[in-house]
């Protein structure tokens, strides 16, 4: 749209559309309809003495109405919310209109019974989120992951220079440097998935007071347990203020944040692999690189991707340093943060599926990669005077310095006549003259 503000639904937005029904204001309002009707459903179930005669065809309607939620439905809880000015009890008043049309009015009134607006945010929150991690998130990281090992696979023979410092260094492949960010996504993936989606659920302030007061009989915290866990899928927090701890979405964010920073690596180093010419770029056709220069074809999807990495992990920060805090038993400054935290999973989105468009263009330009270890034979040195070491040579170190450090180019040449002098046996000579580049790679 051209009128957005941000980019995610503007220029962006057909790249995160599968976010909007977890996190716009009509995906809050529809998961705040969903807990509203599962508590009155949890209710029935106890069942209160005054809720006996709900049916089962009238809580199979409830369900339906859930069901066919939509458009229509969340601007008539706008429109009511333009008078009330409070979301939470537009909601309320909207499902208490529905159970009048469904001839459930001697009931109405325990639709939010005993709670605080917070139960209901803090449990459709989170339930939002654990739904786009598992619908959108998960699925699109892995895919990623895939198409990295893919490629990591499929290069693992290759011999590449390595550089330390920007220095050339002992030579790897280069399938086993994109195995490095598997590894790592896989390890920060996994601890990521142990963060459990908890939920805020016990009454004003957290003691259930109201529900205790009507009806004392009942174990209302066993209660939440069964509702929050079983109907919800969430996990219960046992003691809290009126609102959520938010401690495991801190850890949450901060988790999306440390792949984030991941994946911003990875970016940056395949962006420096193009510009030493060790990747070139499959041409799209139409596609312009640069306005003056015809010639550039850039490495736009992972700058494009960079800079949405960074874009997400700044508010993924503010976020997990904001929400746990809160003065005394709450104020209200979560209510306002969290309304984003549909934007850095947007940001997310378009990183990896950036990331994704870029990997699909690389091109392997072994010619390249073939020329720099050539070049750079200055790298066995540390081979060689490991060799050295091993058959009891003095000083091994120093005389390799004193061959290589600081020179603009040693040669194979250099190499060879290095060894040739050296007071050795002829079989270790040998060994040593069987070292190349291209094929001191390690394990």
């Amino acid at each position: 749209m051209l009128t957005a503000i941000s980019p995610i639904d503007g220029r962006y937005a057909s790249k995160t559309k599968e976010l909007q029904i977890y996190f716009s204001e009509f995906a809050l309002i529809k998961y705040r309809v969903l807990v509203e009707v599962e508590y009155f459903k949890a209710l029935c179930a106890i069942p209160l003495p005054q809720l006996k005669q709900v049916s089962q065809a009238q809580l199979d309607s409830l369900d339906t109405l859930v069901q066919d939620f939509g458009l229509l439905q969340a601007e008539e809880i706008k429109s009511i919310e333009s008078v009330t000015n409070h979301d939470v009890k537009a909601v309320e008043y909207f499902l208490k209109e529905r159970f009048d049309t469904l001839g459930m009015s001697e009931v109405k009134e325990f639709i939010h019974f005993g709670l605080t607006s917070q139960d209901v945010n803090n449990t459709a929150n989170p339930l939002m989120i654990k739904m786009a991690m598992e619908a959108v998130y998960y699925p699109l990281l892995d895919s990623v992951i895939q198409q990295i090992l893919d490629l990591a696979q499929e290069w693992e023979a290759v011999p590449m220079l390595a550089r330390t410092h920007g220095q050339p260094a002992s030579p790897t492949r280069l399938g086993k440097e994109f195995l490095v960010f598997i590894e790592r996504l896989k390890t920060q993936k996994a601890l990521l998935q142990q963060v459990p989606y908890e939920a805020k659920f016990g009454g004003a302030t957290g003691n259930y007071n109201a529900h205790h007061v009507a009806y004392p009989e009942i174990d209302w915290p066993s209660f939440g347990d069964q509702f929050v866990e079983n109907q919800l899928g969430l996990y219960r927090s046992q003691y809290t203020t009126q609102i959520a701890h938010y401690d495991s979405e801190a850890a949450l964010f901060q988790g999306i944040k440390r792949l984030n920073t991941i994946l911003i690596d990875l970016c940056r180093d395949i962006w420096t692999y193009v510009s030493m010419d060790y990747f070139k770029q499959k041409v799209v056709k139409g596609e312009v690189g640069s306005s003056a220069m015809p010639h550039k074809v850039n490495p736009i999807d992972f700058e494009n991707a960079e800079g949405n990495l960074g874009m997400a992990n700044a508010i993924l920060g503010h976020l997990a340093d904001k929400l746990p805090i809160s003065r005394l038993q709450r104020d209200l400054t979560d209510s306002t943060v969290l309304r984003n935290v549909g934007v850095p999973f947007g940001h997310t989105i378009i990183a990896l599926k950036s990331i994704q468009k870029g990997l699909g263009k690389l091109l392997l330009n072994r010619t390249k990669l073939a020329e720099d270890l050539e070049n750079n034979w200055m790298v066995v040195a540390e081979a060689i005077q490991n060799i050295l070491r091993r058959e009891g040579f003095p000083k091994p170190y120093e005389a390799l310095k004193e061959l290589t450090r600081g020179k603009p180019v040693v040669s194979e040449k250099d190499i060879q006549e290095f060894i040739d002098e050296l007071p050795i046996q002829k079989d270790i000579k040998e060994e040593l003259k069987a070292i190349r580049p291209d094929n001191y790679l390690g394990v």
